[in-house]
């Protein structure tokens, strides 16, 4: 997974974010830091009663916060939306000793994870 850092430094440098299931956020300076969202669609059930069934739409935890403005939140795509943001320029991704390597048409950008990699070569793209 990326690092919020660079997920900071990717909507600052430009990335664009349309919401859609199962991807993933953080909300950030409200003690929430360190957790990790995923947008969903709802859960729905079908519950048997007495009285026939009912389909039920249930929320996902008790607590949840009812809403929260998109700008508030970062970020952390994944690998394929990452890869699907290089466009063209991509060329392949690779294991490398310590971690990954993703090569574009223009450089060779390493990091630990994969995720991170794309994002580094993204970082590159948006800023360069």
């Amino acid at each position: 997974m990326i690092t919020v850092e660079q997920a900071k430094r990717l909507r600052k440098a430009g990335a664009l974010w349309v919401p859609g299931a199962g991807d993933r956020f953080v909300v950030p300076d409200r003690d929430m830091d360190d957790d990790v969202f995923v947008v969903s669609d709802m859960t729905v059930e079908v519950h048997d009663y007495p009285g026939g069934k009912v389909i039920g739409f249930n929320g996902t935890t008790e607590w949840a916060i009812d809403s929260i403005e998109q700008r508030e939140v970062i970020w952390l795509p994944r690998e394929e939306q990452l890869r699907a943001l290089l466009g063209p320029r991509f060329r392949h991704l690779e294991a490398v000793p310590d971690g990954y390597a993703v090569r574009t048409t223009d450089a060779t950008y390493s990091a630990p994870d994969a995720e991170q990699a794309y994002a580094e070569a993204l970082l590159d793209l948006l800023n360069g």
